[in-house]
């Protein structure tokens, strides 16, 4: 199962007192599923009223094969059990830190919820928190970033939905470098300015610029790189010390003829955004007119990339300011003189377009798309200076 597609938690119950700390974790942490040993089912059922969704259920022994069959189901496996019980009944199941779903072991007496496995990536360390506080236990977090509150660059910018450009690509060093206090740089042009509490000093080691030509590359050790833009071929010693993380900051406007092949508005797409420099991972919405809703070749791209189609009424992206090619041609046909650059303007909330309209077609088709791109305007990071 695809970690997008997982269950939130699974609880686990084998002795007595298990029971009752399973009881208040499942029924606290929403969507939780509760396996208790088949022993004390009878006496786990007692403390669930009629009808909750967090019911127990069976769970048989030997613990290993329940276990393996769930282990890709949860996000989260929470386990009253001993640490070295874990560690022996998880180990066989481990396969890549990127895929591994978080493990936290609760003791008998719920005086500790320790972060077994997957404390960042997998989110184990944030679970581990939520069971604490659930069990009124202390939290154990041993990963190395949260020990000593430095920024974790494996996770940066995770909770407004940044992802990793490559998930291989430096990550492991400059987590490192962050621990180990070394020199780095964080440059941020474009995305949410809040992955970092307001209230709390930066790391000393770091330093933040708005631009990544700003960074004296020389001084660094690593490069932790907030942009949209595609940086491999234009600024290839920077990207090579570099983490690219890419914020969900621009908003395409399209167009296209009636019956345009889905495939030639994809490359289309592909092309367009190759050409200007910016990564299609950084999208976070299409936009075009109503009358395009139902046009298959755009809800198709919609559909394969996971960006959400948002659509606007002729008149109302005919009045917006900001179009850098107006026509009296499209006015004709859809009631407004442009499609994509009003439409991306509208969504993304810009007054300027970062890419004026282009156009795209192929020989022979007999049939074009138009796209425009804005750049989601973000409020001023607070720590460059």
């Amino acid at each position: 199962m695809s970690g997008k597609d997982r269950l939130p938690y699974a609880v686990y119950s084998i002795t007595r007192h298990g029971v009752a700390h399973g009881a208040k974790l499942a029924q606290a942490l929403p969507g939780a599923h509760w396996y208790v040993a088949e022993k004390f089912l009878t006496e786990a059922g007692v403390l669930v009223p009629a009808g909750a969704p967090w019911a127990p259920r069976p769970l048989p022994f030997p613990l290993a094969g329940p276990l393996a069959q769930a282990w890709g189901r949860y996000h989260a496996h929470i386990m009253v059990v001993s640490v070295g019980a874990a560690v022996r009944l998880t180990a066989p199941l481990l396969a890549d830190k990127k895929t591994d779903p978080a493990v936290v072991c609760v003791d008998d007496a719920a005086r500790f919820a320790v972060c077994l496995l997957s404390g960042h990536i997998g989110r184990g360390n944030e679970y581990t928190r939520r069971t604490a506080e659930v069990l009124g236990a202390q939290a154990v977090i041993t990963t190395a970033s949260d020990a000593l509150g430095t920024l974790a660059a494996d996770i940066l910018g995770r909770e407004f939905g940044w992802m990793l450009d490559d998930l291989e690509q430096n990550v492991t060093q400059a987590c490192a470098v962050m621990v180990n206090g070394q020199p780095a740089a964080l440059a941020q042009e474009t995305g949410e300015p809040g992955w970092w509490p307001a209230d709390k000093p930066l790391p000393d080691n770091l330093r933040v610029f708005s631009r990544l030509e700003e960074i004296p590359l020389e001084s660094v050790e690593m490069v932790l790189a907030v942009t949209d833009r595609l940086i491999e071929q234009t600024l290839p010693d920077l990207w090579k010390k570099s983490v690219v993380y890419r914020p969900k900051s621009l908003v395409l406007g399209i167009g296209c003829d009636k019956n345009t092949p889905p495939e030639l508005v994809r490359r289309g797409v592909e092309k367009i955004l190759r050409e200007q420099g910016l990564s299609a991972k950084s999208v976070k919405t299409l936009a075009t007119i109503d009358l395009k809703q139902d046009e298959p070749a755009v809800v198709e791209l919609a559909r394969s990339q996971g960006w959400p189609l948002v659509v606007y009424p002729a008149a109302e992206l005919d009045r917006v300011e900001g179009m850098e090619n107006p026509s009296e041609t499209v006015r004709k046909h859809t009631g407004t003189r442009g499609v994509a650059e009003p439409a991306c303007l509208l969504a993304s909330g810009a007054t300027k377009l970062l890419v004026p309209k282009q156009s795209y077609t192929e020989d022979g088709a007999g049939r074009s798309m138009t796209l425009a791109v804005a750049r989601i305007p973000f409020p001023k990071n607070p720590w460059v200076k």
